[in-house]
């Protein structure tokens, strides 16, 4: 009895994953033939916390075309080439089409650093120079809004770690939108922002199985919200599951192309950390 008890116990682990994978799939049909633009802090950050959005928005059946931008090269102990390179690698695990959608940034205004603390206006305006169209660039504000990408997904107010360099992130592509949008209260912003949510210590440590738990979450989330009618661009989430494959391809973007940064505390992230399996995103309400 024992024998089969714990034999049945990584069969339904195996399936309890295998079948949120599946369904977490049908939560994002909209994603698909849009710019999509990644903005992250450090270079690592892309496999670390966003890899399953990654993996999905890059499969090439959703004609996505997806672009990285990192705003430092992660030099805080001196590596930054280094860092610039596997970053490119990884992205390229992570489905990328070429080293031509990855930016990295080397400037003085984005250093890497627990204790440094970002501008939202300089992380706006390079988003600005990056994403508005050329009539934007210009300051008219008569017509439609416009910009060469579609979506834009990063770090949400707390950052997931707690970052300064993460959350300034998030302030700074809302300061962008906020901008674009200015005089323009009639028209709809062009460009859809999504965060990753951050979690408690406790769900950040139980990989794939915070997966049910997110689910059940936003459907919580989505009842609340239709009983006060809330239909806010902030209630709307979409949820990606790696399945066991993609799961490795997540791990590999770390231990191969990150070997920098693998050390011994390393593993533990990727071996328990939820979101190098699950990432859940809020679309954000401009304004």
């Amino acid at each position: 009895m024992e024998f089969y008890t714990a034999l049945a116990i990584p069969i339904l682990i195996s399936t309890l994953w295998l079948l949120t994978a599946n369904l977490s799939r049908s939560s994002h049909p909209n994603f698909t033939r849009k710019s999509i633009c990644l903005l992250i802090a450090h270079p690592d950050d892309e496999a670390m916390f966003f890899s399953p959005t990654l993996l999905a928005l890059t499969n090439p059946d959703t004609g996505n075309h997806v672009k990285l931008l990192c705003l430092s090269n992660g030099n805080a102990d001196g590596l930054g080439q280094v860092r610039e390179k596997e970053l490119v690698s990884s992205a390229k695990i992570l489905g990328l089409r070429g080293p031509e959608d990855v930016l990295v940034l080397d400037s003085p205004d984005f250093v890497d650093g627990m204790d440094t603390k970002w501008d939202a206006e300089k992380v706006a305006e390079v988003l600005r120079q990056a994403f508005s169209s050329q009539s934007e660039k210009k300051g008219g504000n008569e017509d439609a809004p416009t910009a060469t990408i579609d979506m834009l997904v990063t770090f949400d107010r707390y950052g997931v770690s707690g970052h300064p360099n993460h959350i300034a992130l998030y302030h700074g592509a809302k300061e962008w939108l906020r901008g674009l949008m200015k005089g323009r209260e009639g028209w709809r912003c062009p460009v859809e922002l999504h965060t990753l949510t951050s979690v408690s210590i406790l769900r950040k440590y139980v990989s794939f199985l915070d997966a049910p738990i997110t689910m059940l979450l936003g459907f919580l989330g989505g009842i609340k919200a239709s009983r006060r009618q809330d239909q806010s661009e902030g209630r709307r989430q979409a949820l990606f599951v790696s399945d066991m494959g993609q799961s490795r391809q997540g791990h590999n973007a770390m231990t191969t192309a990150h070997k920098s940064q693998m050390r011994w505390f390393r593993w533990g992230w990727i071996t328990f950390g939820r979101y190098m399996v699950v990432n859940d995103l809020k679309r954000q309400a401009i304004g």
